[in-house]
């Protein structure tokens, strides 16, 4: 799920659950500054990937055999709401020859929300919150406490652009609810608990103790086999829930991924709330998150554990980032 920041603005209910009213600093909000790596810091969960979590993460390949578990890019792929997506070749070739050698060559014009469509990466300056502050004005307050007034610009934030997000090489593990649930697809709108996440581990043989900081968390519920079907793909998917979007912080995850557009259960049982889910990872705790993956090949094959790969595109002062992960074991 990605929102057009500046053409959508969403108002989140305040319950008896909303952090407090704050002054306006970001010296004391009330998620920032980041507990680890201070008030400075605009990569999130990916400064858990150190030398020796890569080396380590290495350590899982035995095979070498590659998953693609990103989409592919096409006009005719799901897409949120109204977003577009146009490749154009201008001309074939495009150009030439040129030379005694003849040389001809093709070039494409592509034009659409490059981060928010297809197989997308959420980065820093996705998801924020608009909070009312001591001194009763709004403010847009994103992750590590940055406002908006020190983010905007019509070219590209100034602050928390994607190209802050450090390459993602990790051990990844594989969650494979629907395989759990022993369902090809799970349900509509079916919030997966901390429970089936951890059943899932268990009969997979992975310890919940042997996931470590930085690790990345896919989590798979069978919806990629409707991405052909646009309509069915988009309307009310299954997914994760606030309990197991707060087990996932305190496994000190560096990020999360599914195999659908928002990872997060839709609608929230909350009718009241839009995607808080996104908001407490992203927003309140830099745990990224990754969308509209295909995991059936790694279910296929029991792949629970490998070496996951994701490096978002560092396009300056970008909200996210097209991908093209891959887990190898």
């Amino acid at each position: 799920m990605r929102l057009i920041l500046g053409l959508i603005t969403l108002v989140f209910v305040v319950t008896a659950s909303s952090h407090p009213t704050f002054a306006q600093t970001r010296e004391a909000g009330p998620w920032w500054p980041h507990p680890i790596w201070g008030k400075d810091d605009q990569a999130g969960g990916s400064n858990w990937i150190t030398p020796e979590k890569i080396v380590e993460a290495i350590k899982l390949v035995e095979t070498g055999k590659v998953y693609e578990i990103g989409q592919i890019y096409s006009a005719d792929m799901p897409l949120f709401g109204q977003r577009t997506y146009s490749l154009i070749i201008p001309s074939s070739p495009t150009g030439g020859p040129q030379g005694e050698n003849q040389l001809i060559y093709h070039d494409e014009f592509l034009v659409g929300e490059i981060g928010q469509v297809g197989t997308q990466f959420d980065g820093p300056g996705h998801i924020g919150k608009r909070m009312k502050m001591a001194d009763g004005t709004e403010k847009d307050v994103f992750y590590n406490g940055f406002t908006i007034d020190e983010m905007k610009s019509p070219y590209g934030l100034l602050k928390l652009g994607v190209e802050n997000i450090k390459p993602i090489i990790t051990r990844g593990i594989l969650v494979d609810v629907a395989a759990y649930k022993g369902v090809e697809v799970l349900p509509n709108s079916y919030e997966v608990t901390v429970e089936d996440v951890k059943g899932a581990l268990m009969k997979q043989g992975i310890s919940e103790e042997s996931i470590n900081p930085g690790d990345a968390i896919l989590f798979r519920y069978g919806w990629s086999k409707h991405w052909t079907d646009p309509d069915t793909y988009n309307t009310n998917p299954p997914g994760i829930g606030m309990a197991v979007a707060r087990w996932v912080v305190d496994k000190k995850a560096s990020m999360i991924g599914s195999d659908h557009w928002s990872t997060e259960v839709i609608p929230n049982p909350d009718a009241r709330l839009a995607f808080p889910i996104h908001q407490e990872l992203i927003t309140m705790n830099g745990v990224w998150n990754l969308e509209n993956m295909n995991l059936d090949s790694l279910s296929a094959d029991e792949a629970y554990e490998f070496l996951f790969i994701h490096t978002p595109i560092r396009f300056k002062g970008a909200t996210g980032s097209p991908a093209r992960p891959i887990a190898i074991r």
